[in-house]
């Protein structure tokens, strides 16, 4: 390794990885050190990667790679259902979930992906080790972490004992949520955690998904009360995930396989239940507070941890990596201050602490409030309780797998790095495009293969009628200051973003929009993060 990494990143999960291609993107070289020399497959841990996130894959180079090799592919199933057990009675389904119905969508560039967290890191790792700027060493620790005026040296352990420094320019802590780089930085992680245990199963049951009688879905919501819980495949062959719901540590080890049983139902007879892996968890809602201390950056579950409900805490990792990686490639490549990283915290704590909320409040109503005993009792019975219960569901998880708003409507208005945004509400369900400053690009297909955000830099652009006035001011006020600029030709900006020019970072967010700056030089000056 060299003596001086210009970032190191401690930490090489999903959101490390997505720090060091992000950077790589912009041309800045980094070293990313991990505990673990190899991925777990027995853990799938997150399975639902966003829509934005895999935006951000197609940015990346992977997001294609990622669909092939998922083992659900996209279109196989959109549906969540509610049932008694697997193999019982179907309560209520809902269709479009989790954005796998945006199949060539004029939303978005691309659709969400049910995968695998392991699938997702193992695609990451080949990438970064591809690339001649990004370097992975594995079986390396951090153990303690300090800063100077100059640079950050990080402490670490190699798998044989041996203690060394690394030295660096900066780091970005995303060794999760016991995160060494946060405890040397004194960070509080404020928050709670959540009383009620769960308790994660893999398994495997050839000749299962043949008995399943309701159809393909990418999860299966048991409202038993003697075991609440879910159930879901991890690919088209035998394997399988679960979830106790209120199931503690001591009594899922107990009987995991009675567990299955339990959320399965009991028509199992001849069905062989293999346990593979299982691990107890807490929901956790917490928030550090703060993102940045001097030359050291925190992101992904080091900054924030939320509930699993809805899917949200991966994928806002990777949007804190490509927010820390394009900003701090900025910096190194010299046209941009220091104090635009200030700007990370400023953007992104918000969206964890928005999205915190959306999870807790998903959170209030899972499988055991939802489970009433009538639905085991006779037909008559199940008849008349079945939409009332379906009501309640409908009424409490809708926004749990419809998240559209929150998942592509994030808005950096009002950031000091955003011109004249104004924040605006939204709904964390229904997502209405908008290129106001600070939103998401509104997203169009140019062709049957080609997206308006492949036309994008990897750095600032400026899209639509390049012939107005106001675009050669704008351009040449970059070009001076160094900011990479890449002018796209759009002719329906107009129709599109309500008007003629739009700049936009590298994170496909709007800087600013309009018909001419009245001051180039002022706009550039904010949009780079210096102080008036």
């Amino acid at each position: 390794m060299n003596d001086q990494i210009p970032v190191l990143i401690v930490g090489g999960g999903p959101v490390g990885l997505a720090t060091a291609l992000e950077l790589a993107a912009h041309g800045v070289a980094s070293t990313v050190i991990e505990t673990r020399p190899t991925v777990s497959w027995t853990r799938p841990r997150a399975k639902t990667t966003s829509a934005r996130t895999m935006e951000h894959m197609r940015r990346w180079g992977i997001a294609r790679t990622l669909r092939e090799r998922a083992p659900l592919p996209q279109a196989w199933s959109d549906e969540v259902v509610f049932c008694t057990t697997l193999l019982h009675r179907e309560v209520t389904r809902f269709d479009r979930c989790f954005a796998l119905d945006l199949l060539h969508d004029e939303l978005v560039a691309e659709g969400g992906q049910q995968v695998p967290q392991p699938l997702v890191e193992s695609v990451m790792r080949e990438r970064v080790a591809a690339l001649p700027m990004t370097t992975l060493v594995t079986g390396v620790t951090a153990t303690g972490l300090r800063q100077d005026a100059d640079g950050v040296s990080v402490d670490v352990r190699d798998e044989d004992g041996t203690t060394r420094t690394l030295r660096a320019l900066y780091a970005v802590g995303c060794d999760g949520a016991r995160s060494v780089v946060r405890h040397a930085l004194d960070v509080l992680l404020g928050g709670d955690d959540d009383s009620r245990p769960n308790y994660n199963i893999v398994f495997r049951a050839p000749g299962l998904a043949a008995r399943v009688p309701h159809g393909d879905a990418v999860q299966y919501w048991v409202l038993d009360p003697k075991q609440p819980g879910l159930v879901g495949r991890l690919d088209l062959d035998d394997t399988w995930w679960c979830i106790g719901v209120g199931v503690d540590a001591a009594e899922g080890a107990a009987d995991p396989v009675g567990l299955v049983r339990n959320l399965i139902g009991d028509e199992t007879d001849g069905i062989a239940i293999e346990v593979v892996a299982a691990d107890p968890w807490r929901s956790r809602m917490r928030l550090a507070e703060a993102y940045r201390v001097g030359r050291v950056l925190l992101a992904g579950d080091a900054a924030h941890l939320n509930p699993p409900w809805g899917g949200h805490g991966f994928n806002t990792g990777i949007g804190d990596a490509v927010n820390v990686g394009w900003k701090l490639a900025a910096v190194l490549h010299g046209w941009a201050p220091d104090d635009l990283l200030d700007s990370y915290e400023a953007e992104r704590r918000a969206v964890a602490a928005a999205t915190i909320d959306v999870a807790t409040r998903n959170m209030s109503t899972l499988t055991p409030e939802l489970a009433d005993p009538r639905l085991l009792g006779p037909d008559e019975e199940f008849a008349e309780v079945r939409p009332l219960v379906a009501a309640a569901v409908h009424r409490t998880k809708d926004a749990e797998f419809h998240s559209l708003g929150l998942v592509l409507g994030t808005s950096y208005a009002g950031s000091p790095i955003v011109a004249d945004g104004t924040p605006r509400g939204h709904d964390d369900a229904a997502y209405t495009p908008s290129a106001a400053p600070g939103e998401r690009l509104p997203h169009t297909w140019l062709s049957p293969t080609e997206s308006l955000y492949d036309r994008l830099g990897p750095g600032h652009s400026l899209v639509g009628d390049l012939a107005a006035p106001g675009a050669g001011p704008i351009a040449e006020e970059a070009r001076r200051r160094g900011v990479p600029l890449v002018e796209v030709p759009f002719d329906r900006a107009e129709e599109l973003f309500g008007a003629p020019l739009v700049l936009v970072r590298p994170d496909q967010h709007v800087a600013w929009r309009g018909t001419a700056a009245p001051d180039p030089q002022r706009l550039w000056h904010r949009l780079t993060g210096h102080r008036d």
